[in-house]
C-alpha cells in the first residue's frame, strides 16, 4: 500500500508560485494577443464610407474645403466630430481628397489659390496643389483620403485618419506607389 506525503511548507510555496507565475502569465499574454489580433479588427471596425456632396460641388481644376462627420464621432466629441478635407477634383472622374492635417506636427494647412499651394502656419511647411512636400520641416507629403464616386457624390473612407501606416498599403500599380483609386 501507498503512504499519503504530508503536505509540507515546500510543496504549498511551489504550488503558490505556479499559481502566481500563472496568473502573471496570463495578464501578460492578454495585450499581446489584442495586439497580434488589432489588424483584423480594425480592417473592419474602421471601414465607414462618407458623402462629402455632389459632384458639381467641386469644379473642375479647383480646390475645395470641404468637412464630414466623424462616422465614430461620441458624445463628448461635440464640434470637434466635424472633420474637414481639401478636395481637389483633377478632372472628370479623378479627384484627390487630402486630410487637413500638415504631415509635421498636424496643424491645419490652408490652401493658397494664387500660388496654388498648401501652407502650413506653425512651422512654414509648404506643399504643392498634388500634395508633394514643396519646403519646411515636413518630411512628407499631405495624407489623402480613398475616394469612390456613388450616383453622382463623392464618397471618402473617413473611418480612421490617414497616417504612414495607411500609406504604407497603397498598391503600386504604376511604379509611382499611388493608390489605385488616386490615379
Amino acid at each position: 500500500m501507498s503512504e499519503e506525503k504530508p503536505l509540507t511548507r515546500r510543496w504549498l510555496l511551489l504550488a503558490v508560485g505556479a499559481a502566481f507565475n500563472g496568473i502573471v502569465g496570463v495578464a501578460l499574454a492578454v495585450p499581446v494577443v489584442g495586439y497580434l489580433l488589432s489588424p483584423i479588427r480594425k480592417k473592419s471596425a474602421y471601414s465607414q464610407w462618407i458623402s462629402l456632396g455632389s459632384l458639381s460641388q467641386f469644379p473642375e481644376g479647383q480646390t475645395r474645403l470641404a468637412d464630414f462627420v466623424n462616422p465614430f464621432k461620441k458624445p463628448q466629441d461635440g464640434e470637434t466630430a466635424k472633420t474637414p478635407c481639401w478636395v481637389r477634383r483633377l478632372s472628370a472622374d479623378k479627384f484627390q481628397v487630402f486630410a487637413i492635417n500638415c504631415a509635421h506636427l498636424g496643424c491645419p494647412v490652408r490652401w493658397f489659390p494664387q500660388s496654388e499651394l498648401f501652407m502650413c502656419p506653425c512651422h512654414g511647411g509648404v506643399y504643392y496643389a498634388n500634395g508633394d512636400r514643396a519646403s519646411g520641416p515636413p518630411e512628407r507629403g499631405l495624407f489623402t483620403y480613398d475616394y469612390k464616386l456613388v450616383s453622382g457624390e463623392l464618397h471618402i473612407n473617413a473611418g480612421q485618419m490617414p497616417t504612414l501606416a495607411d500609406q504604407a498599403k497603397l498598391v503600386t500599380i504604376d511604379g509611382k506607389g499611388k493608390s489605385p483609386c488616386l490615379g
